[in-house]
C-alpha cells in the first residue's frame, strides 16, 4: 500500500511539472509578472476573481447596497479608481490631486455607477500600458508601486464580493472553482 501511495504521489507531481512546463515556455520576468497581476486583478480570472468579474451585473442601485457597517461595491470600485488614477498620473509624470483625507476617496454617487466601472476598466488597461512599454530599468523603477497596486485592487476585490454576497447579488458560479 505504501509503495502504491509513493507511485501516486510521484506521478502527481510529474504530471504537474510536466503542465507547469507547458504553460511556461518562456521563462517569467519581473515585467510579465507585473502584467500578470494588474490583468489578474483587471479582467482576467485565475486564483480569485478579477475587478470586472466582481463589479459585473449590477445596477446603481445593488452597487450603492450596504449593511451599515461596510463600504458599498460602489464606494470600494471609486477608492480602486481613485488610487489605480492616482499612480497612474504619477507613472505619466503627473502631479495627480490628493484628497485631503482617504474617506474622500470612497466617495460614490450612484448616478455614476456605469461610468465609475468603465473607468475601472481604462484605468487598468492604462496601467497595463505603462509596464507593458516600459524598458527593464523603467519596470525596476516602478515595480514596488506596480505590486502595491495588484495587492490593493486584490483586497478590495474580496471586499466588494463579500459585500455581494451579503447582499444576495454574488452569483457563486461567477467565483473560481
Amino acid at each position: 500500500m505504501k509503495t502504491f501511495i509513493a507511485v501516486l504521489v510521484l506521478f502527481v507531481a510529474v504530471q504537474c511539472a510536466a503542465q507547469e512546463s507547458q504553460q511556461q515556455k518562456t521563462p517569467a520576468t519581473l515585467k510579465s509578472i507585473l502584467l500578470q497581476q494588474l490583468r489578474e486583478t483587471h479582467n482576467q480570472k485565475n486564483w480569485f476573481v478579477s475587478g470586472k468579474e466582481a463589479m459585473a451585473g449590477l445596477t446603481p442601485e445593488q452597487a450603492a447596497w450596504n449593511d451599515g457597517k461596510n463600504h458599498s461595491v460602489g464606494q470600494l470600485a471609486q477608492h480602486l479608481v481613485f488610487w489605480n488614477s492616482q499612480s497612474l498620473a504619477q507613472f505619466k509624470g503627473e502631479k495627480p490631486a490628493q484628497p485631503g483625507d482617504n474617506n474622500e476617496t470612497f466617495k460614490f454617487d450612484p448616478k455614476q455607477w456605469n461610468s465609475i466601472v468603465s473607468q475601472f476598466d481604462d484605468v487598468m488597461t492604462k496601467l497595463e500600458e505603462v509596464v507593458s512599454s516600459a524598458d527593464d530599468a523603467k519596470i525596476q523603477k516602478l515595480a514596488p508601486t506596480v505590486a502595491r497596486i495588484a495587492q490593493h485592487n486584490a483586497y478590495h476585490i474580496g471586499e466588494i464580493v463579500m459585500v455581494r454576497k451579503a447582499q444576495g447579488s454574488w452569483n457563486p458560479d461567477t467565483g473560481v472553482k
